[in-house]
């Protein structure tokens, strides 16, 4: 089967959305679920370690949650080194198939010591990744946007790899663009920029360079109206991808006349 070039395929999973939601954040469950309609998404994360702990502002989230409509993407998010992963990554699988999606295997490693600027743990990343890839796990990593470690763990088996645009949360846009460029020219799977996004210019620029997709929390979450934010990031994230698709005109450093110089009456 020859896939469309605005489908995004994860392991065996085909999906016509590029556009992957967090559902953490919202002011409340009714808030969080217009946004996703308006997102055109088909992916949604969960933090595994939140709906166990039966955190108030995950009360009532997979009972409200169509999940025959939407993937489920649960996460290691709170995770601070390999062995806490892999347990938490064990209990998101159960939580999938209690959602009534049995073959769900997709798990998003979010290993991540550090409290101050969240940033993740390149070396406990690895060692989860490698224990879970043989415990068929499909594995999406967060990393640091770094291509050396993307191709590592592209090479054990990982279905995607996650860098980081900037800090989770804090809304700057692609920082790491030069090395997310690389990662791209040089990964045969999905490459899904997660974290930094803030607005919708930032969603594009990321498809517009070639990234496969994006992950978007908080910058629709803790938007004014986060139901026209997600509906406006879904706009900019179809638009990136058609741009990288159509190839963008090269930038040069002087001005080229829109109009031939040629045959012009004097």
């Amino acid at each position: 089967m020859q896939l469309n070039k605005m489908s995004l395929k994860i392991g065996k999973k085909i999906f016509k959305s590029r556009l992957l939601i967090g559902t953490g954040k919202y002011q409340d469950i009714n808030q969080m679920n217009k946004s996703l309609i308006n997102s055109n998404c088909e992916i949604i994360t969960v933090a595994v370690r939140r709906i166990k702990s039966f955190e108030s502002s995950h009360q009532g989230l997979m009972e409200a949650i169509n999940w025959q409509k939407y993937w489920m993407l649960p996460n290691t998010a709170g995770c601070e080194n390999a062995d806490e992963s892999i347990r938490i990554a064990r209990l998101g699988r159960e939580l999938a198939k209690i959602s009534g999606q049995e073959d769900n295997n997709f798990i998003k490693l979010e290993v991540i010591p550090d409290k101050n600027y969240l940033l993740p743990d390149p070396f406990e990343t690895l060692k989860a990744a490698e224990k879970l890839i043989k415990e068929d796990f499909e594995v999406l990593p967060y990393i640091n946007a770094d291509p050396l470690l993307a191709k590592r763990l592209e090479e054990i088996g990982c279905s995607t790899v996650m860098p980081l645009g900037s800090p989770i949360g804090s809304a700057q846009g692609l920082r790491n663009k030069a090395n997310i460029e690389i990662i791209i020219e040089n990964s045969q799977i999905p490459v899904i920029v997660d974290a930094g996004i803030g607005v919708p210019s930032h969603a594009a620029q990321a498809m517009e360079i070639g990234a496969d997709a994006v992950l978007i929390n908080s910058a629709i979450a803790l938007a004014n109206d986060p139901p026209l934010m997600a509906e406006a990031m879904h706009n900019a994230v179809s638009a990136g991808r058609k741009s990288f698709l159509a190839g963008r005109l090269i930038e040069k450093s002087q001005a080229i006349p829109s109009s031939p110089m040629t045959g012009i009456i004097k």
